[in-house]
């Protein structure tokens, strides 16, 4: 399908005066840019630009304060409940990780729990926070019930994404990012542009028949956790995103379950509001709080650098480490620009006439 390529410093600009139009602060505005073009940096086209519109969206229709009151609502030295006041999670996000990085250089770990937030962009960018701090980072937050647990048809939890980023010494960090479902409804936004098909395993229709149709969310289908069935192991990815939601929502007071706030401003609210908006969790570990910080980073190298060179299938050259394929990414489209499927800048246009902003892309 047709792209255009973007270099970044552009597209940062422009995503900055877009959430300025909606009324973020300078300073937060920029953060926001910052956490939704490290997606599209890293390769996760799915959560970059591409939701800029559902964010414009989201505030339209007034679920986002643009102007947050960000506070702690109750702690501990070591923990924290942090209220977003509907504020964007690209925003709230990083708030809450500072502070639990704060409190693990008080006292060895941090861990904080967030209601009353949005959604949050990608989950790596708020783990790796932690990294320059000799930190091992975590990441997770709820979202939008698009998911059937292991034999169910009804949407009960969102994808979910858990992210642990580790610290190494000569070799590049662990970062481990993933949805506990099969694939990110991010991906099946993808294939609708592209008009593909999904693979097998990532949905089932509304009886809970396997599917192809990467439209079926819109026809009352749902995403399936990962593994896809009972047979592949969807019951572990199903344990996993319940764990997620049980730390983001059910610690911190927000919504959680088939209740949490959808993504698309044109889907209704739940009526059954138990918390406060969606949910996060973040966490901390000062590793000099369990051993000297540079004998971790020397082992994580010995341990890296035995999967490195692991033997391999035929027609694969190497083990790939999580966290390469988008560390590989983000060099590449750092040099030569981000490519934009053509429908995702005719969306970007559209927002940039809403808010009389001035197209400077092209």
């Amino acid at each position: 399908m047709e792209t255009q390529t973007f270099y970044y410093d552009k597209l940062y600009e422009f995503t900055i005066a877009v959430f300025t139009k909606m009324g973020c602060p300078a300073e937060e505005a920029a953060s926001a840019a910052k956490v939704l073009l490290s997606a599209d940096l890293r390769g996760v086209d799915s959560h970059g630009v591409a939701r800029l519109s559902g964010y414009v969206r989201l505030w339209e229709a007034e679920r986002v304060n643009a102007k947050p009151n960000i506070k702690i609502i109750h702690e501990t030295p070591s923990t924290a409940v942090v209220d977003g006041d509907r504020g964007l999670g690209l925003v709230v996000a990083p708030v809450a990780m500072k502070i639990a990085i704060e409190k693990a250089k008080n006292v060895g770990t941090g861990w904080v729990s967030v209601q009353n937030s949005n959604h949050y962009g990608i989950a790596a960018v708020h783990a790796m926070m932690a990294l320059e701090h000799d930190m091992i980072g975590l990441s997770m937050t709820n979202a939008s019930p698009l998911v059937a647990p292991t034999f169910s048809i009804s949407k009960m939890l969102g994808t979910n994404p858990i992210c642990m980023a580790a610290p190494a010494g000569n070799q590049p960090p662990f970062v481990m990012d993933l949805a506990t479902t099969t694939a990110a409804n991010g991906k099946l936004e993808i294939l609708q542009r592209k008009n593909e098909q999904a693979p097998d395993g990532w949905v089932q229709d509304v009886n809970g028949n396997p599917s192809n149709d990467a439209n079926i969310l819109k026809k009352g289908g749902a995403l399936l956790p990962l593994g896809g069935d009972r047979d592949h192991g969807s019951h572990k990815g199903y344990a996993l995103g319940a764990m997620v939601d049980i730390f983001s929502a059910l610690l911190s007071g927000a919504n959680y379950a088939p209740w949490v706030p959808p993504f698309p401003a044109y889907v209704p609210m739940p009526q059954k509001q138990p918390g406060k908006g969606i949910g996060h969790f973040f966490g901390a570990m000062r590793i000099d709080a369990f051993r000297p910080a540079t004998e971790f980073k020397r082992d994580m190298d010995d341990w890296i650098n035995g999967f490195r060179t692991a033997k391999t299938l035929p027609g694969h050259d190497k083990v790939l480490v999580p966290g390469d394929p988008e560390r590989e990414m983000e060099t590449e489209r750092s040099k030569n620009g981000i490519p934009l499927l053509a429908t995702v800048v005719a969306d970007l246009k559209q927002v940039a006439g809403k808010l009389g902003i001035g197209w400077f892309l092209d």
